[in-house]
């Protein structure tokens, strides 16, 4: 049984990334309601072609420090964690509904590696596709990730650390 892997970079520019055989197969950035309908789609194709859907969420919750910024930054900060709330709420009631299909991990940002530039992007991933910082920040999350469980879905050569 296949496993796609999604990568989400909360905010409200939404970076989202599918993964297949630890290849990318689409990097976008949409706002979240956008991205929500993006997910459901893609739940249903899972369903439709029996495969699992292991979805991978940057979560700023998580995040030890915001630095030196001001109210605006902060402000900022807050809205991305209510938007990893509410994805992992969205995600924990997908899960519940279809147990044997979905999965879901949230991520430290620290545990993610972000802001890479499209060249750099593209060197990595072999991505030559138009993307934003959100969507490489997503892909980033389940970029390699391979597998056919839900356990086995870790990066080669990565311990998750």
């Amino acid at each position: 049984m296949k496993t796609w892997y999604i990568g989400i970079d909360t905010g409200v520019k939404t970076g989202f990334a599918y993964c297949l055989d630890g290849k990318l197969t689409n990097v976008l950035t949409l706002p979240i309601h956008r991205a929500i309908s993006e997910l459901n789609h893609a739940l249903s194709f899972c369903i439709r072609e029996q495969s699992r859907l292991h979805v991978v969420v940057e979560d700023a919750r998580l995040r030890r420090w915001f630095g030196e910024k001001g109210r605006e930054a902060l402000q900022g900060a807050g809205s991305v964690k209510r938007d990893a709330k509410i994805w992992e709420d969205c995600l924990n009631d997908l899960r519940g509904q279809y147990p044997q299909i979905v999965s879901f991990e949230m991520l430290p940002p620290a545990a993610n590696r972000t802001k890479l530039s499209k060249e750099a992007f593209a060197r990595l991933t072999g991505w030559k596709e138009r993307t934003s910082e959100h969507g490489r920040d997503a892909a980033m999350l389940v970029w390699g990730r391979k597998g056919t469980g839900f356990s086995d879905g870790l990066r080669e050569g990565w311990d998750g650390n």
